[in-house]
């Protein structure tokens, strides 16, 4: 594997064997939002050798207060498209491949999960979560997943845990009164915060529905502890 100089002050943590490991590591993140973005960026900035992004929004401007490829010129572009870009600039040896569509029942034999060595879900939506937790479980890949990050306003209250043991989370409590449904007793780590929900402030427009209000700081440290989660487990298998 060739020495790429910009990982030069990484490889003096992980050494030369850790960081051709990273470089061989291939992840899959579905949800490139507030929390899946910054892990993905951070994964491409620790040598990862081949990531997939699958997401099927489109940038609009209230996600420009906390995801990473949302600016003023990316508005109305597709968030994978525009983020692989980005993506590319970083780290140019990277395998990047996006997927501008939603996971669902319907597609998820075409995402050939069993090839991947780890799987992040930064899903919102409950139905594709759960049906994605499902399917990574079964193909024997290991999965780490974020729970709610909405209405939270301290960071240093992200902890990680087993699905079944989180505390404060509503998200990971409907994950979790799901999975009974469906007969999962699985077991897989979740990135949560502790934090009791704030309540929203202000009222939504005519019309519309209320928006859970989102931090940066938050949503972005859960990507980043996602991240980690990935990139220890990957250099304790030396």
């Amino acid at each position: 594997m060739k020495e790429n100089p910009i990982f030069e002050r990484l490889s003096l943590l992980t050494g030369k064997d850790g960081l051709e490991k990273l470089q061989q590591t291939n992840v899959l993140v579905f949800g490139v939002g507030g929390v899946g973005s910054w892990c993905a960026e951070a994964l491409v900035r620790s040598a990862l050798g081949k990531i997939c992004i699958v997401d099927f929004d489109k940038v609009n401007e209230s996600n420009i207060n906390r995801q990473i490829q949302a600016t003023k010129k990316t508005l109305g572009c597709s968030k994978v498209e525009v983020f692989k870009e980005r993506l590319m600039e970083i780290n140019p040896d990277c395998e990047i491949k996006i997927r501008d569509e939603p996971f669902c029942r319907e597609n998820f034999q075409s995402f050939n999960i069993e090839n991947y060595d780890y799987v992040i879900d930064a899903i919102d939506s409950l139905t594709h979560k759960l049906d994605l937790i499902e399917t990574v479980y079964g193909a024997g890949v290991t999965l780490y997943s974020s729970m709610g990050m909405a209405l939270k306003m301290h960071p240093e209250q992200i902890k990680t845990a087993s699905v079944w043991d989180t505390k404060e989370c509503s998200l990971a409590r409907l994950v979790r009164q799901g999975l009974r449904k469906r007969g999962f007793s699985g077991d897989f780590t979740v990135v949560y915060s502790s934090e009791p929900p704030m309540a929203a402030k202000g009222s939504p427009r005519a019309g519309e529905k209320r928006a859970n209000g989102s931090l940066v700081t938050v949503t972005a440290s859960a990507g980043l502890l996602l991240a980690s989660l990935v990139l220890r487990d990957t250099l304790s298998r030396l």
